[in-house]
């Protein structure tokens, strides 16, 4: 791909497994920021070693090591998983594509979710749990190579030792004019709930110009 068509929340091949993009930083030599959906591992790539896909009725994949089949012809149930497939956010709303959501209430037009996105029945599809008859594993680009090269996927290691995971008990501290610290309680799919009643994406939350990491003492 060229990075002036690599957009937030794309779906991508990167070393033959499904990633979506969380980010462009067009200052670093890497500048695609990749979560690998599996097991949201973070990766660090150009855009010229990504491949675009664009997800489809009954493709199947594994979401934080849970396998999921995306189904466009059935409404959600409170608790469901949704992918945005088509973003139509209201001004208060702020769902993108291929944002992937928690079900928290259903209402007549549509869905709330955990993140109170008002998200119409026609702009999802749902990660219906398990692997549905008839779908299509798209975990691997080329189901026959699933394992590259060592050298190769230590391409991006020094870049990403930058890079913190976010876990249950780390401290952050907000990057605002008056920052704030605080400690993560609780981590369900892309959502982070930390202390002080605080809830945000785990792409915020990784995003440095955003948030910081405080390393323990400890480590």
């Amino acid at each position: 791909m060229k990075l002036l068509n690599v957009r937030k929340g794309q779906f991508v091949y990167y070393k033959n497994k499904l990633h979506k993009v969380y980010s462009i930083k067009t200052f670093l030599q890497k500048s695609v920021h990749l979560i690998r959906l599996e097991d949201y591992e973070q990766e660090l790539a150009t855009a010229k070693n990504i491949d675009y896909y664009k997800p489809r009725h009954l493709d199947s994949f594994v979401f934080l090591k849970k396998r999921y089949t995306l189904d466009k012809n059935v409404k959600a149930k409170v608790g469901d998983y949704i992918l945005v497939i088509n973003p139509k956010p209201d001004l208060l709303d702020f769902h993108h594509l291929h944002a992937i959501e928690l079900v928290s209430s259903i209402e007549k037009n549509g869905i709330v979710s955990s993140k109170s996105n008002g998200i119409k029945h026609h702009e999802y599809w749902v990660m219906v749990p398990g692997l549905m008859e008839g779908a299509t594993d798209i975990d691997l680009q080329n189901p026959a190579v699933d394992v590259v090269d060592e050298h190769v996927l230590n391409e991006t290691e020094a870049e990403l030792l930058e890079t913190h995971i976010p876990k249950v008990g780390d401290v952050y501290q907000k990057n605002d004019s008056v920052p704030f610290k605080a400690m993560i309680i609780a981590i369900k799919g892309e959502n982070v709930f930390l202390g002080g009643n605080v809830e945000v994406e785990m792409s915020e939350l990784i995003d440095n110009e955003e948030w910081s990491y405080v390393p323990s003492i400890l480590n």
